[in-house]
């Protein structure tokens, strides 16, 4: 069955999520050119193995559709950067769209909301939250498309995924990290975020983001 959506329209933001951010994306507006080049381009960690081919999963062509539809436009940028991560990562079997606000300095927070989309465990709202600590500063509102491996079943979601050192970087536009959590077995549950938005946030950190079944302001 393929649940590639047909509405990719999200949750908004609330309100109270966006004005608590509006200070570090003020200082972002100031910030208008940010590097085009890789800020980091490191293989996968030791002992990750790339999603094989398979029934539950999805290929390059459904993501990229499915992310020119959500993010409005059919850009050459996403299409490379989701290619960029399918030659990493592999194949996701799940994926997440959704929007998201951020600001730091030196010390930030994220918020975010959207769907999980997976081939045959069903759809979910999620919501995610996380601090962050490092030499970075600035602020941004993005959509987020964000890939999902090794995901035994969508409940497994709400936890803590933390970053995985040295995966951030810049491609056609768009910055991509990685973040891993618990999963089942030997096998770490990873997200890879695709991001692309106004606003600018410079700098190398270290953080997690939380995913809950419900909005919430804790991102401890």
């Amino acid at each position: 069955m393929d649940s590639s959506p047909r509405d990719t329209k999200q949750p908004q933001l609330t309100r109270r999520r966006m004005l608590a951010l509006s200070a570090g994306s003020g200082l972002a507006a100031l910030l208008s050119a940010g590097p085009q080049g890789a800020l980091a381009q490191q293989p996968p960690p030791p002992g990750f193995e790339p999603a094989p081919a398979s029934g539950d999963t999805f290929n390059v062509e459904e993501i990229v559709d499915s992310g020119h539809r959500f993010f409005g436009s059919t850009s050459r940028g996403l299409a490379l950067a989701v290619q960029n991560v399918f030659e990493r990562w592999g194949k996701p079997n799940g994926y997440i769209l959704g929007q998201e606000a951020a600001g730091a300095f030196f010390g930030g927070l994220r918020y975010g909301e959207g769907r999980v989309y997976t081939r045959n465990m069903g759809e979910r709202v999620v919501f995610w939250q996380g601090p962050s600590l490092g030499f970075d500063f600035g602020g941004a509102g993005n959509r987020t498309m964000i890939l999902i491996y090794h995901l035994p079943n969508v409940e497994i979601m709400f936890q803590r995924f933390a970053g995985i050192d040295g995966s951030a970087y810049l491609v056609a536009g768009f910055a991509v990290s990685a973040l891993a959590g618990r999963g089942e077995g030997t096998r770490d549950v990873v997200l890879v975020p695709i991001r692309t938005g106004v606003g600018l946030k410079l700098g190398v950190n270290i953080g997690y983001l939380k995913f809950t079944p419900q909005s919430t302001w804790n991102p401890f």
